[in-house]
């Protein structure tokens, strides 16, 4: 695709000089994330971000990068921006523990719009991989791969009465009583919000609470010899704080977007602690591989959303872990991106427009080189070059070309939102196992305006 030229804005010469100083090109080679692994060295957490939810080289880069963590580094758990009960499916999956066939079906617990997102076949390929590397590993030793999101509201609860049922008949009868709040709500967890949000109907707060204190109540209690049967517990307590936490969530979604984006990133870190501490007690201090947007990755505290009030995963995770927690960002310029036009509409093949001028995206493509990778900690040089803001895109689960500039970009400061950044000049848009005849016919050249 030929990208058109743009004119530099003052000052971009040198940080063009920079720029062409510093990175480290990625030739495809098995060499290329040598110097990457040199920087998160003994870190116990590789935050692996991405700038769109769509992107085939986003999702094959952090896959090398991540089997190279577990197979160098003892990398023991994947935790990604996914719900959780989904994630365990597939978790049980890569541990031998389930009755799928194979990864498309252990991935089929993934229904919920956005289902490219992990339904895909990168993260496909990577589930069988990574399936095959735990056979004959004790159960110690074998990798995990989990959710930490908290959408799933409805679906944890069931997963809570499940447990109770196999080992609890009366414990699972207090919590049905007790989730009995939701029910006017007919698993509508919008709905469910709105109403108490707006007092329509009383919120459920005082019972999700009463239900988690009895889960960790239960999970104290189990001894730490118990294998399988403490996994299970551990799995039900967490679907129980998912509870709680989605409880919050959508009641204040309707309040604004910066007290819900603080929630859910509250929730992601407070899961990734608890996954911390649990692999913990089995086996010396885990290492963590993250996979989720740059957004919720890069320091909140460098962009435009720390300015108003927001903070995220990565500003959370490095107040917590400093130099223990290493924030790795993508960017691309131009090419394709899997993604829907609105909520709930199917996914189609759009075409990414070239970065704005005086972007990120733009210096990054004027640097003239189609791979390679900006080592941002500890290189002060670099560092001071790309501190001031510039304008930086992020694309979900949806895109809109025709308003990218106020839907898709931000400001933000590159030298303390990541300690390392992977560029791809030119991407492509990552293939949904369930692509549908919209995905398949991609986008009309007609809807790309071209004036805009």
């Amino acid at each position: 695709m030929a990208v058109p030229q743009t004119s530099n804005p003052p000052g971009s010469a040198e940080l063009l000089a920079g720029i062409s100083r510093h990175l480290v090109p990625m030739t495809g080679s098995a060499q290329d994330h040598d110097a990457l692994l040199q920087l998160i060295g003994p870190a116990r957490f590789a935050l692996l971000g991405e700038a769109s939810h769509g992107t085939r080289e986003f999702y094959r880069e952090r896959v090398a990068i991540t089997r190279r963590l577990i197979t160098e580094k003892g990398f023991r758990a994947i935790a990604i921006e996914a719900d959780w009960p989904d994630a365990w499916r597939v978790n049980r999956y890569v541990r031998g523990l389930s009755d799928d066939p194979d990864a498309t079906a252990a991935l089929c617990g993934f229904e919920r719009f956005p289902s490219w997102m992990w339904r895909n076949t990168e993260v496909r390929d990577f589930v069988e991989w990574l399936r095959g590397h735990n056979e004959g590993r004790p159960a110690a030793q074998q990798v995990g791969f989990y959710g930490i999101d908290l959408y799933s509201l409805f679906s944890s609860m069931q997963a809570v009465l499940g447990y109770l049922d196999r080992i609890d008949p009366e414990g699972a009868k207090r919590a049905r009583q007790r989730y009995a709040c939701f029910d006017h709500a007919h698993e509508d967890s919008q709905a469910y919000g709105y109403a108490a949000s707006f007092g329509l109907s009383n919120n459920c707060e005082d019972e999700v609470v009463q239900q988690l204190r009895e889960m960790n109540r239960r999970f104290a209690e189990m001894p730490s010899t118990a294998g399988m049967e403490r996994d299970e517990a551990f799995y039900a307590q967490q679907n129980a704080r998912l509870v709680l936490n989605a409880e919050e969530y959508y009641r204040t979604m309707f309040r604004g977007r910066v007290s819900s984006w603080n929630l859910r990133d509250s929730h992601m870190v407070e899961t990734l602690q608890a996954l911390d501490r649990y692999l913990g007690s089995e086996q010396g201090l885990p290492r963590i591989a993250v996979w989720a947007h740059n957004s919720h990755l890069g320091d909140a505290s460098a962009t435009e959303m720390g300015e108003a009030g927001e903070w995220n995963v990565g500003q959370l995770m490095r107040e917590r872990y400093r130099e223990q927690a290493v924030l790795v960002g993508f960017s691309t310029h131009h090419g394709t991106v899997t993604a829907a036009s609105d909520w709930d509409q199917p996914a189609r093949r759009k075409r990414v427009r070239p970065g704005l001028a005086g972007s990120w995206e733009d210096m990054l493509h004027q640097a003239s080189t189609p791979r390679f990778m900006l080592p941002l900690r500890d290189n002060s040089a670099l560092q001071r070059l790309v501190a001031p803001q510039r304008l930086q895109r992020a694309i979900g689960v949806i895109y809109r070309p025709e308003t990218e500039r106020q839907s898709h970009y931000f400001m933000t400061r590159l030298s303390r939102q990541f300690d390392a950044l992977i560029h791809i000049d030119e991407t492509s848009a990552l293939e949904p196992l369930d692509q549908g005849p919209v995905w398949q016919a991609g986008e009309p050249p007609e809807t790309y305006p071209s004036g805009v």
